[in-house]
């Protein structure tokens, strides 16, 4: 038998450093060709899941094409989750466990977590958020951080870590060296922060330290420009991949890029310039854009670049081994029962109580505009009205997504459907939203009695009136924790594992 030409094996080891998708349940047959060509792994999205029974039958049916693939999920808890997007996630987010600041719950959360992706046979996590939360203006990272000390997200991400790892899933620390700083929503557009190696070292980097320190498997990239020490994103910077986090921080597990199609970077169905400088650049799995057809643009513009000589056959070789030393490490074995029905109980834990906040005299109206963080990512169909409904029987309300929904009209009509009832108010980071703070002005100004509920992080409670109930995240867990209080069926004071009141992250 012939030996395969090395044309052909490079071809294979660049599918080895691809991390694609595709839309829908069902796999399709283009996905099933490139698996049987050695793809590396696929990422799987809301939109690819309906169910834990469909999901285990798709990762076989992955796996029966490749039996080593990593199926990876962004499944950080919080806001962001795609095994139960259509209902919220059962666990509280960063901020939230950032809050109540025990590590060991940190840790039992991730556990349930990497647990419960292990039992579908998942086998890569693209968590924990590493990210410290210094920019309260930036839309991108809020609540998915741990908080803005660095000691205590550098804790906190190594337990999730450890814990996510329990099960034999890799773990990825995101977004190096750092997005938290910014201004903008790489989704969106290119950040710029102005901050020099030395003021990394200290803060942004020192998560990541502490992750690389407990094993973790992956790192991902931000694409973040840090003009101070690169004029390119860190996601194609060799400065950043190279001396940075491979030669410092000492780093040799698989660096994975943030989604190549984000405006930030810009690959579509047209060109790939990112997905090949970001190779070159030292980063070993990428993570293509969402069309088939921008996927083929890339593998193309990646195999081009290597017969011309702008990507390097050894580079991509020494990318393609990381990629499978990690799916011959990711064996995925749950490590415990899942345990989604502690996470309602540690969100009590972080809820902030301001002022006369208890249970409510008499079922509600809640005027519900809890919008999503950034328009980028997948919302849940969870509501704190929609849960205070099952709660409390004649519970009413208004959801309002956005500054359509909250024309004075619709406050108006609000307002006078809340006549004689309580009155509560939910908002998201109201601090940064206009529509928001125009909301709350207005029917604080008609109804100073209201409370308000911020379920994103507390940097609006400066805005509510005389009571404040913040929930740091909009995680079923977290909106099920502030029904619960209000409902009454949980009268105790929000504490920390320590006993003492919750206070700030």
């Amino acid at each position: 038998m012939r030996g395969q030409s090395a044309s052909g094996q490079t071809d294979r080891e660049l599918n080895g450093c691809l991390l694609a998708r595709f839309d829908g349940p069902v796999m399709p047959d283009w996905m099933r060709r490139w698996l049987d060509e050695g793809l590396a792994g696929v990422v799987l999205f809301a939109g690819n899941i309906t169910g834990p029974d469909q999901l285990r039958s798709l990762v076989r049916r992955l796996r029966e094409h490749s039996p080593d693939l990593l199926i990876a999920v962004d499944e950080e808890g919080g806001i962001v989750t795609r095994l139960e997007a259509a209902s919220g996630s059962s666990y509280p987010g960063n901020a939230a466990l950032g809050a109540v600041d025990d590590v060991a719950l940190t840790g039992l959360i991730a556990r349930s977590i990497g647990a419960t992706l292990a039992a579908s046979g998942l086998s890569l996590d693209l968590a924990p958020v590493a990210d410290l939360d210094s920019n309260s203006a930036g839309p991108a990272i809020g609540v998915r951080s741990f908080g803005v000390d660095p000691d205590r997200v550098a804790a906190h991400t190594a337990a999730f870590v450890t814990g996510v790892q329990a099960s034999m899933v890799g773990a990825c620390a995101k977004h190096f060296p750092g997005h938290g700083r910014a201004s903008a929503d790489s989704h969106l557009e290119l950040p710029s922060v102005r901050a020099t190696l030395d003021q990394l070292r200290s803060t942004d980097l020192v998560p990541f330290r502490a992750a690389i320190a407990a094993g973790v498997r992956s790192v991902m990239t931000a694409h973040v420009v840090f003009p101070a020490i690169d004029d390119v994103p860190a996601t194609l910077s060799a400065r950043l991949l190279g001396p940075v986090l491979r030669g410092e921080l000492g780093f040799d597990g698989v660096i994975i890029t943030d989604a190549l199609d984000m405006s930030a970077i810009g690959d579509d169905e047209q060109g790939a310039a990112g997905a090949v400088r970001a190779l070159a650049a030292g980063a070993d799995l990428l993570c293509l854009p969402a069309s088939a057809a921008a996927q083929r643009t890339a593998r193309s513009s990646l195999a081009a670049a290597v017969g011309t000589g702008e990507l390097r056959r050894s580079r991509v070789a020494a990318a393609a081994d990381r990629v499978r030393a990690l799916a011959a490490w990711a064996r995925p074995v749950p490590a415990a029962e899942p345990d989604p029905a502690m996470g309602a109980a540690v969100a009590s834990l972080a809820l902030l109580l301001d002022g006369p906040v208890g249970a409510l005299s008499s079922p509600p109206y809640v005027l519900d505009a809890g919008g999503r963080m950034s328009t980028q990512l997948e919302d849940s169909a969870a509501s704190l009205l929609g849960v205070l409904r099952s709660m409390l029987p004649g519970t009413d309300g208004m959801r309002m997504a956005g500054p359509h929904d909250a024309t004075r009209s619709a406050r108006d009509r609000a307002l006078a459907e809340a006549a004689g009832r309580p009155l509560v108010i939910a908002v998201r980071d109201a601090h940064r939203s206009e529509w928001q703070r125009e909301l709350l002005s207005a029917a604080l100004a008609a109804r100073p009695d209201a409370l308000v509920v911020g379920t994103g992080t507390v940097n609006d409670r400066a805005l509510a009136g005389p009571a404040y109930l913040g929930t740091r995240g909009s995680s079923r867990a977290s909106l099920t924790a502030a029904a619960s209080l209000l409902a009454g069926r949980y009268r105790e004071p929000a504490r920390d594992a320590a006993g003492s009141e919750v206070t700030d992250a």
